[in-house]
């Protein structure tokens, strides 16, 4: 199992002069094993603060920052799965499914996660998985005119699965929603299918409460 971090829209100090205190709680060194931070950190202690949840942090440009080191995109590997990482401010229109799944084939990814819109969004299409995990500090986005809701994500990486942890900061409280990938599996054109499984009625319960904290 590996805890991965997805942050991103920070915007310190032009935009906001903080992260949430409530988020700064949850995000303690020795807990998290990976940070993927989808650009405009923008200021040199911001990023050094991220560092201090864990020492592998992985950072793409965003259009506010001026750090020549973050590159445009990245991928990484959490074999068998393949994770793209960019800001988002190459799709036009912004946030477009159409311009990021077309990213997602041509860097031949499972998942693409990106920024730049400022509001969490997760969706499967077409067996990828897509993933933005807002503003971690609800810093104003110049593309919409409601109010940012702050957000980041957590991701349990166990094999082919990901469970996707969302925090979000509503009404002076961290909500938590979960949402599980798992990447379809390769058939051999030449593998017999096995027979499908005798499947017992599913039964309905409340949605689970828990988190990985």
């Amino acid at each position: 199992m590996v805890l991965v971090l997805v942050i991103g829209d920070l915007h310190i100090p032009y935009r906001t002069h903080d992260l949430p205190a409530k988020f700064k709680k949850l995000l303690v060194p020795g807990k998290i094993q990976q940070i993927i931070c989808t650009g405009n950190v923008c200021d040199k202690e911001t990023l050094e603060y991220i560092r201090t949840i864990a020492p592998d942090v992985s950072i793409v440009r965003g259009d506010y920052d001026d750090n020549p080191a973050f590159p445009l995109s990245l991928t990484i590997h959490h074999p068998p799965l393949s994770i793209g990482v960019i800001h988002g401010h190459q799709c036009v229109p912004t946030g477009d499914m159409e311009q990021l799944s077309a990213l997602a084939r041509q860097m031949d990814v499972d998942i693409l996660i990106s920024g730049h819109t400022h509001t969490f969004h997760a969706q499967e299409l077409e067996g990828r998985f897509f993933l933005n995990p807002g503003t971690a500090t609800g810093a104003w986005s110049g593309s919409f005119s409601t109010e940012a809701i702050p957000s980041f994500a957590l991701l349990d990486v166990q094999g082919p699965i990901v469970t996707t942890y969302v925090y979000q900061l509503i009404e002076g409280e961290v909500r938590v929603e979960k949402i599980e990938y798992r990447k379809p599996l390769e058939v051999h054109p030449m593998t017999p299918r096995p027979p499908p499984p005798q499947v017992a009625s599913p039964t309905i319960s409340s949605p689970p409460k828990d988190t990985v904290w």
